[in-house]
């Protein structure tokens, strides 16, 4: 429960949350594991829902998913996602050193991982709009999340690594650009994974 309730502090006084986060200092499985394997469940099911129940539009036209076709997709997206998290956190784990964050190793493998799970938050809760898959609903409210991600990653590096602000503008800025690349990453392996055998298959 105190784990979740780092969930709710994140949105309504970070600055403190981030603190308590640090103070907490949980394993890295507790704080992965409590958190992403469901937290990435909500876009995955909310877009089955979406695709196969309420359809999108696709060359002017509006196009449903087969069930086995949006589960398909759903998996791979899901495995993406927890993958996805995993890695950011190694890399915000991997760059510490270089941008001076002392400690042992243990410490700052306990940090970047809870970095990445609990910046990536807003755009796991985010993705429930995806149980109404238009376009521009989407992008606006996942563009929103993303750009609070973005806010925490500034707010969170300083106090959870215990650094400068100097020191944590940069690193923040280099934690930023690899999450847009994994994040980018994880579009582009979804769908190759989702063509290979597992095309889309529209109900009729």
């Amino acid at each position: 429960m105190r784990l979740f309730s780092h969930t709710i502090g994140i949105f309504t006084h970070p600055d403190r949350e981030w603190k308590a986060i640090r103070a907490d200092k949980h394993s890295f499985a507790r704080v992965f594991l409590s958190h992403v394997p469901f937290l990435a469940l909500i876009p995955c099911v909310a877009g089955y829902i979406g695709v196969t129940r309420f359809g999108f539009e696709l060359g002017g036209h509006l196009v449903k998913l087969t069930p086995g076709s949006a589960a398909a997709l759903a998996i791979v997206t899901y495995i993406s996602l927890v993958v996805g998290v995993y890695l950011f956190g190694e890399f915000i784990n991997w760059m510490a050193r270089s941008y001076g964050v002392k400690g042992d190793e243990p410490t700052r493998h306990y940090e970047g991982t809870a970095l990445a799970v609990f910046v990536t938050t807003p755009i796991f809760l985010a993705g429930i709009v995806s149980i109404y898959p238009h376009l521009w609903l989407n992008a606006a409210v996942t563009g929103l999340a993303g750009i609070y991600s973005i806010y925490l990653i500034y707010e969170g590096i300083p106090i959870l690594m215990n650094i400068n602000k100097e020191r944590a503008f940069l690193y923040a800025g280099a934690v930023i650009t690899v999450g847009l690349v994994l994040l980018v990453a994880v579009r582009i392996g979804a769908v190759i994974f989702w063509s290979m055998g597992m095309g889309p298959v529209y109900q009729s």
